[in-house]
């Protein structure tokens, strides 16, 4: 299994997303390319998903020549995407060739750049769009964001997905690259969500962006910087 457990996150160690990553994060990597590797990243980390974390289940087949005995991975009917936009979007875009069949969800979430990372380490967050499907108790909630940098957005977009609803049988982070603060942020305030990333880095910085990180996705997805 290419999925490690690291304390409070678990990694996402497939040679595949490992090279991906390493692409994303190179600066000469262009607008279309950077799209297109988080289109591939989060496409594999949907099958690590399903094969590290989605049961299985014997069903008899009739194929052309006789009956026999197959297995089928149970819940992928059951499945909600939750998209945070904006840089989420290609990496959903991948989630969804694993989840084809997936229920999808909107949550637009920023943080407020200008007001600066307080002493708490945590931002000011706007939330200026929610659109979720109704989560079942029997339902895999994935809610990706390439960055988990001070978790001060993902815990906000976690409090509107949980927030009325029934606890779904799984909830998971998903992130491409996650800073130790927030790790321990949204571990501390949602302690059953599986946080699963493809890397930790080392620190924040102090305009709260990860090093040695990415840049920003959302700009760098968009060609917006």
């Amino acid at each position: 299994m290419t999925i490690e457990e690291r304390g409070n996150a678990s990694l996402v160690t497939h040679a595949l997303a490992v090279d991906e990553l390493s692409r994303l994060r190179d600066v000469e990597t262009e607008q279309v390319e950077f799209r297109k590797g988080l289109v591939r990243l989060g496409r594999i980390c949907g099958y690590e998903i399903i094969d590290g974390r989605m049961e299985t289940e014997y069903t008899e087949i009739q194929t052309p020549l006789t009956t026999t005995m197959g297995q089928r991975v149970k819940g992928l009917d059951d499945v909600v995407i939750v998209n945070v936009l904006r840089a989420a979007t290609p990496f959903v875009e991948g989630l969804l060739k694993a989840f084809p069949r997936a229920r999808q969800g909107v949550i637009s979430a920023s943080r407020d750049e200008s007001a600066g990372m307080g002493e708490d380490g945590e931002f000011p967050i706007s939330i200026d769009y929610v659109k979720l499907p109704d989560i079942q108790p029997e339902d895999t909630v994935i809610v990706a964001d390439p960055m988990l940098a001070t978790g001060s957005t993902m815990t906000a977009v976690l409090e509107h997905i949980t927030e009325g609803a029934p606890d779904p049988e799984r909830l998971v982070v998903l992130s491409a690259v996650a800073a130790p603060p927030g790790i321990v942020r949204v571990s501390e305030a949602f302690p059953d969500v599986d946080l699963l990333t493809v890397a930790i880095d080392d620190e924040l910085d102090d305009d709260g962006f990860i090093v040695p990180g990415l840049g920003d996705a959302g700009d760098r997805a968009f060609r917006t910087d």
